[in-house]
């Protein structure tokens, strides 16, 4: 499907009211001024009103047409014109892209954090992010990190670019307001935004403090998952996801820097100009946002418990079909209705690592403890479930308890194949709940052999 949107914003004012395009996935094109775009041709001699022509690619060349992903921006000056890139000074030190022994463990307890702190002193998005944890290698291109972000200023006279991956943003406190070469974005908790690797972008805070969870995809980008026999409608709709208007500046930006993530770590190069310079674009690669109160749930109308997976909001899947690099689940506001069935869910092991994180709200399975802005992790084949509270409470019910709605509550997890190794800030932090496995202490034994016997004599006898 293709698309074409004219902003009417001026030449260098932001929008009071952003626009936006929609569709997943779909080959879009935007202009700030219209006759901007080339017609009939990519890469023309001379590019209307004087503008540079500048592919980037999400993919390589020979990907599979399907799977290709590149877009076209048509700019006042091409992004190739900075100084070289030097180390960042000084360094951040709590950022990974490859991880083995040497800064990260493993572990298999389970693992909780409280919501961090946000810092007193100036703290913008880059210097707010630090990996929790993660597995592979941005150099292999192929692995994930798992990042949390604490911020209190809005970045000032520089732009970030993730050369390693795909950053999808999960705001839990104060909106983002993001530019990036294709438009801007507004980013509200509730909200996520995706930034595909390579992209430059700046992130403001318009209320100030702010804090959120990223995940990270090395090598691979997500993609709505397959809905097999639940047919064409359910989940996140295709039209629901939201891609930028072009939008551009133009002026002076002495000492301009941009800060580019590479390998993990952070380099600086100094240009005079502003990289939101892009007058037109258009493209199938392009950074997207998607309100998650638009997701369509499907669960189990009679009995048991369906598999989370069933809330998949994107999908980084790798070679083997149906194993996820990297899932992103919700587990939103809906209605529980299965008869004589334990709702909340089940007891666990799982050859697959969760990450959990709680942007409002409660969450089903944990009466104490999860809090909007903690996380947890339960690693390959560590055992997790409710809490005793909720098992108690849930059990309390009886077998007759009727139709319930799950009601403000938005937590969401990140789930991949590979097994994640810990950043010892992560381990040593002093949000770490070490009193996390004491919520499943109290679970007692309900065992009944004579239950048991007279089940199974009633069943004998055909009651």
């Amino acid at each position: 499907m293709d698309g074409q949107s004219v902003s009417k914003t001026n030449d260098s004012d932001p929008p009071s009211d952003l626009q936006y395009q929609f569709g997943f996935g779909n080959h879009l094109s935007s202009e700030a001024i219209a006759g901007a775009l080339p017609r009939g041709q990519n890469n023309p001699l001379t590019c209307p009103f004087g503008l540079y022509a500048e592919q980037i690619s999400g993919t390589p060349f020979t990907a599979p047409r399907k799977q290709n992903q590149f877009s076209w921006l048509y700019r006042i000056k091409p992004s190739v014109t900075h100084e070289p890139f030097k180390p960042r000074v000084p360094s951040h030190g709590k950022l990974v892209s490859e991880f083995n022994q040497s800064n990260s463990s493993t572990n298999p307890t389970q693992l909780r954090w409280k919501p961090v702190e946000i810092p007193d002193s100036p703290t913008d998005f880059i210097d707010g992010l630090y990996t929790v944890c993660g597995a592979g290698s941005s150099f292999l291109r192929h692995g994930y990190a798992i990042h949390m972000y604490t911020a209190n200023k809005s970045m000032d006279n520089c732009a970030f670019c993730n050369a390693d991956g795909d950053f999808l943003i999960v705001p839990q406190k104060g909106r983002l307001s993001i530019t990036t070469e294709c438009g801007k974005l507004q980013v509200s908790p509730g909200e996520i935004v995706v930034l595909p690797h390579g992209f430059r972008f700046v992130v403001d805070l318009p209320d100030g403090p702010s804090r959120g969870y990223v995940a990270e995809i090395f090598g691979a980008h997500f993609q709505l998952p397959d809905l097999g026999p639940i047919g064409a409608n359910g989940l996140a709709a295709s039209r629901d996801f939201l891609v930028p208007v072009a939008w551009y500046e133009e002026c002076s930006r002495p000492g301009y820097t941009i800060v580019q993530k590479f390998g993990g770590e952070l380099f600086t190069a100094k240009q005079d100009f502003s990289p939101f310079n892009v007058v037109a674009w258009h493209g199938n690669y392009v950074p997207y946002k998607y309100d998650l109160s638009k997701f369509c749930p499907v669960n189990t109308v009679l009995k048991d418990h369906a598999d989370p997976s069933i809330n998949t909001v994107l999908t980084a899947p790798t070679d083997k079909p149906g194993v996820a690099l990297l899932d992103f689940v919700i587990f939103p506001p809906r209605w529980l209705v299965a008869e004589h069935t334990f709702r909340p869910p089940y007891y666990h092991r799982n050859c697959m690592s969760e990450f959990m994180g709680l942007i409002y709200g409660g969450y089903e399975a944990k009466a104490d403890g999860f809090l909007p802005g903690g996380a947890s992790l339960h690693s390959c084949m560590t055992p997790h479930g409710p809490d005793t509270k909720t098992f108690e409470a849930t059990v309390a019910h009886g077998k007759d308890a009727g139709p319930f709605r799950i009601t403000n509550t938005m937590a969401f997890m990140f789930e991949s194949c590979l097994i994640p190794r810990i950043c010892p800030w992560a381990l040593d932090s002093p949000s770490i709940d070490h009193d996390y496995y004491q919520c499943w202490v109290g679970l007692r034994s309900h065992f009944s052999r004579e239950e048991a016997s007279d089940e199974s004599q009633t069943i004998q006898n055909g009651h």
